[in-house]
């Protein structure tokens, strides 16, 4: 017998697999010419899927283990072949690690030495904490909470950060979904929903981007010119009204400055911005945490940070040095600086003074009185301004005069107009950027793992130290020092660099360096995002922006992003273009959570999350959440940017987006009328949205019913596929006189699949020969894109006790047509011992034997069948068969890998299947075979045509002596018996009572003489070896499936072809025997 050796998997083992759906295992139309084949036409050496090792030996080959295979051999790959295959295939997008490899000149050494080795921190989690903390932080999260109060800003952060978590909830389901390239969101979003949507939101976030690169730079600006070097500026006021004006320019001229320096240094290489990175997350990190050093050193020791008011007005510090009206010089009282700025007089006149001068006092009070102060609960309450208004505090006696405010110039007065939604609006970028994980999918060791749990603890992180920012600015700063934007009123300082300990140049330095390199980084990812959407050719006049320096570097996309981001430059204002930002990330947003929930209700075979903790409702809640805050925050920017996305979508549908990416719009057209029908027709769906859509035919017996009910039972079993099921039967004879028998018979499916649960459509047809009609159900079965692509068989049983071969004959020729027809085929064996639906398996195992590559057939029918609860407790187990010259080991951690990128949960084993003899026991049940096959078709030939048959036989077969056989292998062959469960041994054949010779015809008699033929011998081999071993390791499994060899190409080896798979399959219980029909069904991308 043969000896063969299991080798258990310990666990998966993590790594990066590329796309199946980049290669084609099978191509029936290009076939080599068959310039050698074996007795049934197999061709043989020239298969593309056989190393030249493999060809060499030729016969030797097959003679081996697979020999039974080989048909499939030729135009399918082993399993070993196909894992090598999968480990050197590469297929992503080139990133902006590998295009600063490229630049230095070790690109490709480096990407074929070295595997992605980062990990959840370096890969996702700091990234993403360096993209989510921003400028709005240091230069605007303070005035927030002075004017909306502590309780509406946790509103506020509440409301954007679920916004977040709930769109990254989404994302992680996506992303788990398969292995997602460089392309981060626009890649997930595209091939989820489609083309037309892909490229709408791809662009709004490709605009967000740059525009975020815009926003970085003007905050860089006004910390420089307001805190760092205010003396650097080139425009003063003239005037009292001229500040706003003076300022805007400075902005336009400094950041034009900025952004073309970045632009060049981007532009130059990306290996400059990528070794800086980390220096700008330490500036972020040691800010962040001198705030939380300087908010508890704040409660022994307040900083002395005083701030000047006249009444309960806030006074700006910028013209005057001393806070009081006068001043003692020499035991003589004088008028100070602000007594001149508002009665324009030295002497102490008040003549011209203003009125609220002369009727309020100026006092003094503290700018950040500390945590233990009391003032948290002065700042719970909001303090929304109109444009122009003073900033004042509440609680200071103010005596007004007559309502009338002059002088504003001397006060610090709000810039703009303040509400709830304007804050939501300028808050939200300061959210965005948890994308970072998923744009470096490709240089991630464990992407399905990492970018989850990376991204879902940045969120958590940043959410925390907004919250806890929140309260504790509410609960140091005064109310009047937190409204102040500029910090006019403190002498132009920082106000949370104040607040920070050690130093205020901490902070200062600290978020200048991190704005600046926050820039750096959307110019850096802006264009690649650019590139990515070219490259896909969705929208025809982006094409040149596709192409680049010989590296790949985006350089036409550069200058493009550099002159949008020039637009919102020229806004100037960091107030302005903050809310443009949050739009175009809130639409991205909105649609992620769209794909999430759009493939969770469609369910396809293909949406199988490593994620588990994601719902079609928290998706739809995001969605909403994010519709929402897009019209809260401004309503007129959201119209403009939905407008915007609704024209692009239009545009790329009237070019005729021709992509194909297996997205969920696709999927929901499998259930629509007319409209989806037509879409359907414009080619085979893509292999994410490939569907088990079954033809499942059926036997009737004489009163016209099923004979095989289970067979619908198995199809309903399989509803989790989400596909089509057509059930077809034939009548055999003419339609003129059998069409009311047909209708019965029609009707009398449809109550059994009623009873069955089956939910599809019946067809009965007539025809003169029962394989004919079968071929015209295959044929014609289906409308448009709803066709069948698998066809259920039911087995012939009781085949070889037939006197008729037309049974058989007909299973095999429709065997042949579904292969003709590039359909799969699983042929249910022992249907009657196969579970009702109101039976449940509380445990056992569905146990796959892959030993042919099918396009993952084999992978997803027990996916399928386990959703159902009838195998739902069942555990799935691989078995692979391993051949002498394959590296087991190997094989068994690129297959756990394999598997783990499919999503698939599955126990794997490689079962080596080694060298051995042909056994005494396989020639004689080769000889039993071709003995029967001849005896029958010689029972239906004339006596010449017998005897002609007879001397054919004769010559063909070998000299070998079956005697000296049966006593070399005596020992080997009973062991083989003894060990395997079997119908048909060769003890019970030896103790049954021999067939006499002389009761046979002449010519029958010669029949005993004869020799096997070698190539049965060796098929047989194949049959024999691998039965013994599945049933060993099988004999106890709920449900076996296997590949199932493909039909002789000489219809005279047919009766043999019955045989192997008895062979195969005898001693199992149940048994589906499967086979592929020619492209992939299941893919490990998203």
């Amino acid at each position: 017998m043969p000896h063969f050796t299991v080798v258990p998997v310990d666990g998966p083992r993590r790594g990066d697999y590329d796309n199946l759906e980049g290669l084609s295992w099978v191509d029936y139309g290009e076939r080599a010419e068959q310039d050698d084949s074996d007795g049934h036409g197999n061709h043989r050496e020239s298969s593309p899927f056989l190393c030249p090792l493999e060809a060499s030996r030729g016969n030797e080959y097959y003679d081996r283990n697979l020999a039974l295979f080989e048909e499939e051999l030729d135009i399918r790959p082993k399993v070993s072949s196909l894992l090598g295959k999968l480990v050197s295939y590469t297929n992503l997008t080139q990133g902006a690690k590998e295009h600063e490899e490229a630049e230095s000149g070790e690109g490709t050494r480096r990407r074929t030495a070295k595997a992605p080795s980062m990990g959840t921190l370096m890969g996702v989690y700091l990234p993403c904490l360096q993209n989510i903390f921003g400028v709005i932080l240091f230069l605007r999260l303070t005035w927030m909470v002075g004017t909306a109060g502590v309780l509406q800003s946790l509103l506020i952060v509440l409301i954007c950060c679920c916004c977040t978590l709930l769109t990254a909830i989404s994302m992680s389901a996506i992303a788990t979904n398969g292995v997602v390239p460089a392309g981060g969101s626009y890649f997930m979003i595209s091939r989820s929903l489609g083309p037309e949507f892909g490229g709408a939101v791809g662009l709004c976030f490709y605009l967000g981007t740059t525009f975020a690169a815009a926003m970085y730079i003007l905050g860089a600006i006004e910390i420089l010119l307001t805190y760092i070097a205010p003396p650097a500026a080139i425009f003063y006021p003239k005037g009292a009204h001229d500040s706003s004006s003076a300022t805007l320019n400075n902005m336009r001229v400094y950041g034009t400055i900025f952004l073309t320096f970045m632009t060049l240094v981007v532009f130059v290489g990306v290996k400059y911005v990528n070794k800086f990175a980390s220096l700008f997350l330490a500036c972020v990190i040691i800010s962040i945490l001198s705030i939380y050093a300087g908010g508890i050193k704040s409660i022994f020791d307040p900083p002395v940070f005083p701030v000047c008011m006249l009444g309960n007005r806030t006074l700006s510090q910028d013209q005057f040095d001393i806070c009081a009206k006068t001043d003692m010089v020499d035991n003589e009282t004088v008028a100070t600086q602000l007594w001149n700025l508002f009665c324009h007089s030295s002497n102490l006149t008040t003549d011209s003074c203003d009125p609220y001068f002369l009727l309020n006092n100026v006092t003094e009070i503290p700018g950040i009185p500390g945590a233990a102060a009391g003032v948290l609960q002065e700042n719970l309450w909001s303090t929304y301004l109109e444009k122009g208004e003073v900033v004042e505090k509440h609680g200071l006696p103010s005596t007004d005069a007559l309502g009338l405010k002059e002088n504003l110039a001397l006060y610090v007065v709000a810039d703009i107009a303040t509400s709830f939604t304007v804050l939501v609006g300028i808050f939200f970028p300061s959210v965005t950027g948890i994308m970072a994980g998923s744009n470096r999918s490709g240089d991630l060791r464990d992407a399905q793992k990492s970018i989850p749990v990376g991204t879902i603890l940045a969120i958590v992180t940043t959410s925390l130290v907004y919250f806890s920012s929140v309260v504790l600015f509410g609960a140091c700063i005064e109310g009047v020092v937190l409204r102040d934007k500029y910090g006019d009123g403190v002498s132009r300082n920082l106000v949370v660099g104040t607040l920070a300990w050690p130093s205020p140049w901490v902070i200062v330095i600290g978020s200048f360096f991190s704005t600046c390199g926050a820039g750096l980084q959307s110019l850096t990812g802006a264009p690649r995002l650019l590139q990515a959407i070219a490259k896909d050719n969705i929208i025809p006049f982006l094409r040149v922006f596709g192409h680049g320096k010989a590296n790949g570097e985006p350089t036409w996309a550069l200058l493009l992003t550099a002159l949008i981001a020039e637009l919102g430059i020229l806004i100037a204002s960091l107030d302005m273009v903050a809310p443009i930002l949050s739009m175009f990330f809130l639409m991205c947003y909105l649609f992620v959570n769209l794909a999430c929930a759009v493939q969770t209700l469609l369910r396809t075979p293909n949406w199988r999350p490593r994620f588990k903790y994601y719902h079609w409702a928290l998706s739809f809640l995001g969605m909403s959440l994010c519709l929402a805050l897009m019209f809260v925050s401004s309503w007129y920017y959201a119209l403009v940017a939905m407008l915007i996305a609704g024209m692009i979508y239009k545009y790329i549908e009237y070019q005729g987006a021709e992509k194909e990416w297996g997205d969920g719009i696709r999927g929901l057209s499998l259930s629509a009328a007319r409209y989806a029908l037509l879409r359907l027709e414009e080619g085979p769906p893509h292999t994410k949205n490939w569907r088990p859509q079954l033809l499942v035919l059926l036997k009737l017996d004489e009163d016209l019913h099923v004979k095989y009910p289970r067979l619908l039972t198995f199809a309903s079993q399989l509803k989790a596929g989400k596909g089509l099921t057509i059930v077809g039967s034939v009548i055999q004879g003419s339609f003129l006189e059998s069409y009311g028998e047909a209708q019965a018979a029609e009707q009398t499916i449809k109550n059994m699949m009623e009873i069955e649960k089956v939910k599809g459509f019946c067809q009965v047809v007539v025809a003169n020969k029962v394989r004919e009609g079968l071929a015209h159900l295959i044929q014609s079965c289906g409308l448009g894109g709803m066709r069948h692509n698998s066809v259920v068989l039911g087995w012939p049983y009781g085949w070889r006790q037939s006197e008729d071969p037309r049974a058989w004959k007909t299973f095999i020729d429709t065997v042949r047509c579904t292969t003709a027809a590039h359909l799969a085929l699983l042929v249910p064996k022992n249907i009657a011992f196969y579970p009702s639906n109101h039976e449940r398996y509380l445990e056992g195992h569905i146990d796959v034997w892959w030993i042919v590559h099918d396009g993952g057939m084999l992978m997803l029918l027990p996916f399928l069948l386990r959703q159902h609860k009838v195998w739902r407790k069942c555990r799935m187990r691989i078995f692979t068969v391993a051949q002498m010259d394959d590296n087991s080991i190997q094989m068994k951690k690129d297959l756990a890998v394999f598997l783990y990128h499919l999503r698939l949960e599955a126990e794997v084993e490689v079962v080596e299947m080694h060298n051995s003899d042909i056994s005494a026991y396989t020639y004689e049940r080769t000889l039993m075979m071709e003995q029967r096959s001849q005896m029958l078709r010689q029972m239906r030939l004339t006596k010449t045509e017998r005897e002609r048959e007879a001397q054919l036989v004769k010559d063909r077969h070998s000299a070998l002596r079956l005697e000296s056989l049966y006593s070399d292998e005596e020992d080997e062959s009973t062991a083989g018996a003894d060990k395997i469960q079997m119908t048909w041994t060769r003890d019970k054949y030896m103790a049954a009572e021999p067939w006499d010779p002389s009761h046979a015809p002449d010519n029958f008699r010669e029949l005993v003489h004869i020799k096997p033929d070698q190539s049965n011998v060796r098929r047989m081999h194949t049959a024999v070896k691998l039965n013994e071993v599945i049933v060993t390791r099988s004999h106890d499994a709920r449900l076996v499936l296997l590949n199932m060899p493909g039909p002789p190409k000489n219809s005279e080896g047919d009766e043999n072809y019955m045989e192997f798979l008895e062979v195969l399959t005898e001693g199992l219980e149940r048994v589906l025997l499967v086979r592929g029909g020619g492209r992939e069904v299941i893919t490990i991308y998203s």
